[in-house]
């Protein structure tokens, strides 16, 4: 079991810990939707929608390969930007990303002419 130790370094509050956790939570609901979602899908067409073969003439195959169809597009684009949300929120806010000034002349440079 990990314990969290605040430092005198971490910039990061309670409620940011509690919204990373929160929106980990849903990630992995989010991914586990989208797993059943493809894997119920056929590649050819089939998948759920072979259950429905007598309801065919009433369009009952196309609504349901639609559905699967705009539900995966919905699962992966709301995992795409809970990721990034999660990013945002557990970014490493202890250390300095700056420039690194190490590098920077210390003397003016002369343009030559």
């Amino acid at each position: 079991m990990f314990i969290l130790r605040p430092s005198s370094k971490s910039c990061v509050t309670l409620e940011q810990l509690n919204m990373t956790t929160f929106l980990t939570v849903v990630i992995l609901i989010v991914c586990f939707l989208l797993g059943a979602v493809i894997l119920v899908q056929n590649p050819k067409g089939g998948g759920l929608a072979t259950g429905f073969q007598g309801a065919s003439q009433i369009g009952g195959v196309q609504r349901t390969t639609n559905f699967l169809e705009k539900a995966t597009w919905v699962l992966a684009v709301s995992l795409f930007v809970l990721c990034i949300l999660v990013g945002s929120f557990a970014g490493n806010g202890s250390l300095d990303v700056g420039v690194d000034e190490s590098f920077a002349p210390t003397a003016p440079i002369e343009a030559a002419e």
